[in-house]
């Protein structure tokens, strides 16, 4: 991680990065504990549990900026990822460049030792989880200053049943790669995103769309989900995606009553440390 993100991270949250007692606070809201560590831990990186139940160890900081890509909103300190992540980011920012973007926005990924956030994600806890924003790049890069500002442009119409004009075909292009990536498990877009892909992709290897599913939200980035890396033994697979394209009646489903407008239901309970894996009880957050 860029010295100057270190001291814009003291400035914004001045919180020691050393960790906190295991065995102190396991019944208190995780959130708390691992949002306040603003470092990794020493040691080599795994993900531990699952992607909304689990840590990370051995964090690596996606750089600020890259030949291809720059992290956004760098003050929310979650541009962290186990090395597979950092690994696909860079590649599918170089393939990018090769459909017509100059640089992907990056949002977030995870908090340097993953775990619970105080705000925005159930996942995102393991370091295999990374948003990519839909906002199509300027000419210049972004300045810090801008980075905090910005937000990303939906493509999906206010009623949520089609795309809207900021859809283009270079959206089309990259979230095929992402989904052609073979340690890609998932991405998840807005069912106006997915319902586009249906109809413009044609007959033939549509093998790809398998592993795009539709979600709430999503209409302004695209979430990305790897699979656990080889010999990662305390990492949590998710099942597989059903087989076929994902274009029938699944996806007919969310543009229904039912899920365009569904009945609110009650706050799940907060995770606390005595929720997690024991590893994330443990050395991770020493």
């Amino acid at each position: 991680m860029r010295l100057s993100t270190w001291i814009r991270a003291a400035i914004l949250c001045p919180v020691l990065a050393v960790g906190f007692s295991a065995g102190a606070g396991a019944t208190e809201a995780a959130k708390h504990v691992f949002s306040a560590v603003r470092g990794p831990s020493p040691e080599a990186p795994a993900p531990h549990g699952s992607y909304a139940r689990g840590c990370l160890s051995g964090a690596v900081a996606l750089p600020e900026t890259g030949a291809g890509w720059q992290a956004m909103r760098l003050s929310r300190n979650r541009a962290w990822g186990h090395p597979t992540m950092i690994a696909f980011i860079e590649r599918l920012s170089a393939t990018a460049r090769g459909l017509g973007w100059s640089r992907l926005y990056v949002g977030d990924i995870s908090q340097p030792r993953g775990g619970p956030m105080l705000g925005g994600h159930a996942s995102h806890q393991i370091g295999l989880d990374a948003d990519i924003w839909l906002r199509i790049p300027g000419s210049e890069p972004m300045t810090l200053a801008e980075r905090e500002a910005a937000s990303s442009t939906s493509v999906v119409r206010a009623d949520r049943l089609a795309v809207n004009g900021q859809w283009r075909p270079e959206h089309h292009r990259l979230l095929k790669a992402a989904a052609s990536d073979p340690e890609v498990a998932r991405i998840f877009v807005n069912a106006a995103i997915k319902k586009a892909l249906c109809e413009a992709e044609p007959a033939g290897d549509r093998d790809w769309m398998r592993k795009v599913r539709a979600w709430y939200g999503h209409d302004s980035h695209f979430h990305v989900r790897l699979t656990c890396p080889t010999g990662a033994k305390g990492c949590e697979d998710q099942a597989p995606p059903p087989p076929g394209d994902g274009c029938g009646e699944e996806l007919a489903w969310w543009f229904t009553a039912e899920a365009l407008h569904p009945k609110p239901s009650p706050p799940k309970p907060e995770l606390t440390l005595n929720d997690l894996p024991e590893a994330c009880r443990g050395p991770v957050l020493q």
